[in-house]
């Protein structure tokens, strides 16, 4: 007869977070959890295992036979070796310690040694899906893991858009990435020249919430535009108009939709360019992103320059958002001398968003706002 000593490998003791109507989200309020994030770009996932922490919890990616994505908990429940140090057995991952055997749906088959598998070492599987280039991963409760829910980025997949895409490892918070990129006042002056103008920082915004979604209408009208823009679309230095709408979607996404109108086109008809900015974040912990980017447009796909030049100047324009965020948060955990942060009237988009963060995760903690 066998005999099998369960014995506590470990005790984990969450901290009590008290929530209050009205409140924000900061650096502190608990992770949401029942969300699509991204998991990694389709491309990193292959037959070779690979591991990343997500909010928290190492996950170990992998494709099967037929090319599906699996996420499984990167931690044996025996003795906590990490799964992604294992080896491939057809479907089957198979733990590089004892050799016990799982599944995709993270169901132990085999354990060699043992001659009836225990019906309680399994490992925990997470729901993903696949779209496009990426693929999205639910880390909450996975009854609630609704596909439909998976936020749409079709742009990224259609032939009728071209998109050059970036990523970053962030030593900042969630919350104050998507409160960076709600606040368009910033661009002139982190990113002069590049991405806003002085101009557009004083045109007049629309915000407006719509079921925990932040929207930013913005319109300039007969204004160069900077010069991300100017460079692919030829209109560098001349009068256009711009519109932009900048979207914080969910937890996991910001979207930017921009237009420029050329009025007097050669054709002598107005020209319209468009530009769709992704910024996908997934929380590592608290104090860690994975962050992608892509820059999309609809017009001279074959232009390799045009390529080549938002592919740089994206790529500086957010490494100097990544180090801005990196140095607030670094004040802000390690100075040790209070302060409250003052507040503006064009921090409304940011103050809006922080309120759905912190009521989604007062809604995680049942507590009822």
């Amino acid at each position: 007869m066998d005999l099998i000593v369960e014995r506590p490998v470990e005790f984990v003791v969450r901290e009590e977070r008290e929530f209050v109507l009205g409140g924000f989200a900061d650096h502190t309020t608990p992770l949401i959890r029942n969300c699509w994030y991204v998991a990694a770009m389709a491309s990193e996932v292959t037959r070779d295992i690979i591991s990343r922490r997500l909010l928290g919890v190492d996950v170990a990616l992998y494709r099967t036979l037929a090319g599906e994505p699996v996420a499984v908990r990167n931690r044996c429940p025996h003795r906590s070796f990490p799964l992604a140090k294992g080896k491939l057995v057809g479907d089957v991952l198979m733990c590089g310690y004892h050799g016990m055997q799982f599944d995709p749906s993270g169901r132990c088959v085999n354990m060699p040694a043992m001659p009836i598998v225990p019906t309680n070492a399994n490992v925990r599987s997470f729901p993903t899906v696949e779209r496009g280039p990426l693929i999205w991963i639910w880390m909450g409760d996975a009854d609630h893991a609704d596909e439909s829910l998976v936020p749409d980025t079709s742009w990224l997949a259609s032939p009728e858009w071209k998109s050059v895409s970036g990523s970053f490892h962030i030593a900042s918070d969630y919350v104050a990435m998507h409160e960076n990129l709600l606040d368009q006042t910033h661009f002139p002056f982190l990113h002069p020249g590049a991405i806003g103008t002085p101009e557009y920082a004083r045109s007049k915004l629309k915000v407006r919430e719509e079921n925990n979604r932040i929207i930013i209408d913005r319109e300039l009208r007969n204004s160069p535009p900077p010069a991300v823009y100017g460079v692919p679309t030829g209109l560098t230095g001349k009068p256009v108009d711009r519109f932009s709408d900048a979207r914080f979607v969910s937890p996991a996404l910001h979207t930017a939709y921009a237009r420029i109108v050329d009025n007097h086109d050669p054709s002598g008809e107005p020209r319209t360019y468009r530009f769709n900015i992704s910024h996908i974040f997934t929380p590592e912990t608290n104090g860690g992103i994975h962050y992608w980017w892509f820059c999309s447009r609809n017009f001279n796909l074959e232009d390799k320059a045009a390529d080549d030049h938002l592919l740089a100047a994206s790529t500086k324009a957010y490494q100097e958002d990544v180090d801005a965020l990196e140095w607030i948060l670094d004040v802000v955990s390690n100075d040790t001398e209070p302060q409250f942060d003052l507040n503006f009237a064009p921090d409304k988009p940011g103050l809006l968003m922080r309120q759905v963060l912190y009521r989604l995760a007062a809604a995680e903690a049942g507590v009822a706002l």
